[in-house]
């Protein structure tokens, strides 16, 4: 057995892009894309018809509706390939506006009806500001189910859990990044290795506080470096992973074997969490990590859906 169907018996395997003819060959459940990915996928030769032909059948609509729709279109592409679920994300831009970020996502939710695509099959992703968390509460209580994404702290976690969202995505490599670029030269890739990686540690302590107190939101993994970090969350409920690493895994004899254990967490010391507004904003405060991140993750999709809407007004 290769470590991917290792891993599949363990944790369901989401595909982490907009490239959905790679899919195939892995089989995933799910699948998660961003405006990045979504960018890069549109600008490869294979792709570029879905931006054109959504270009001429909408022209002259507004720019949003436009990026919306192209959204949508990479997404039903994308669900006639998995059986499960994508996960498509609100524009940025919109990630400190609460209302805005619901009024965009239901116009996702509506254009993806209108394809005839259940709304369950949908998970919208909105970032994890206090804002972006409030935006999906809202949602999950109008039935809209959301990912919450940028999440690189364990007090996002814990809002995001008592907002009762679908599924929260924490980060791994970006994290293992931010803690091996400020170590510098002290750093040594050997010491901080499968249960050592900060960005393993960093999803495991949220997993274990959500099975300990039965919080019901999903745990999906994701922005993976290398297999090793994903196999040390063998046994995370979801796991979202690029088609490079997918191949990586598939290619593995080696044994793959599970590090997570609901049961075990629940049975873990540890003391439940409430954060209200301004505790959330000040324990984040406090992580430099999860600050300079969260920030800069936005920046950088706010800077690809700049580079999609021009795009978008050229094609």
């Amino acid at each position: 057995m290769n470590q991917l169907d290792a891993l599949k018996q363990f944790t369901t395997v989401v595909a982490d892009t907009g490239d959905f003819k790679q899919m195939e060959a892995f089989q995933p459940q799910d699948a998660t894309t961003n405006p990045s990915l979504i960018l890069k996928a549109v600008q490869k030769p294979e792709y570029r018809s879905l931006l054109d032909d959504t270009v001429a059948q909408y022209r002259g609509r507004a720019l949003d509706e436009l990026t919306d729709r192209l959204l949508v279109r990479f997404g039903c592409e994308i669900l006639s390939i998995v059986p499960g679920r994508v996960s498509t994300e609100v524009d940025a831009r919109l990630s400190f506006d609460t209302s805005a970020s619901v009024t965009r996502a239901e116009r996702l939710i509506e254009l993806y009806q209108a394809q005839g695509i259940h709304i369950d099959r949908v998970l919208i992703k909105v970032a994890a500001t206090w804002e972006g968390i409030q935006a999906a509460a809202e949602l999950e209580r109008k039935g809209i189910h959301t990912n919450l994404t940028l999440l690189f702290s364990f007090c996002q976690a814990v809002a995001c859990g008592q907002a009762k969202v679908q599924l929260i995505s924490p980060f791994v490599g970006r994290i293992y990044d931010w803690y091996k670029k400020t170590a510098g030269a002290a750093w040594m890739d050997a010491d901080h290795a499968g249960a050592q990686d900060p960005g393993v540690q960093s999803v495991t302590q949220i997993f274990n506080y959500y099975k300990k107190f039965g919080i019901a939101t999903e745990v999906m993994g994701a922005s993976f470096r290398n297999i090793g970090q994903i196999a040390a969350l063998a046994g995370c409920d979801l796991l979202t992973i690029s088609p490079e690493l997918l191949a990586q895994l598939a290619a593995s004899k080696a044994p793959l074997t599970r590090a997570m254990d609901a049961q075990a967490a629940r049975a873990l010391p540890l003391e439940p969490v409430q954060l209200d507004e301004a505790a959330f904003r000040f324990a984040l405060n406090q992580d430099a990590m999860a600050t300079e991140k969260l920030a800069e993750g936005i920046r950088a999709f706010c800077i690809d859906a700049g580079k999609l809407d021009q795009l978008l007004l050229t094609a």
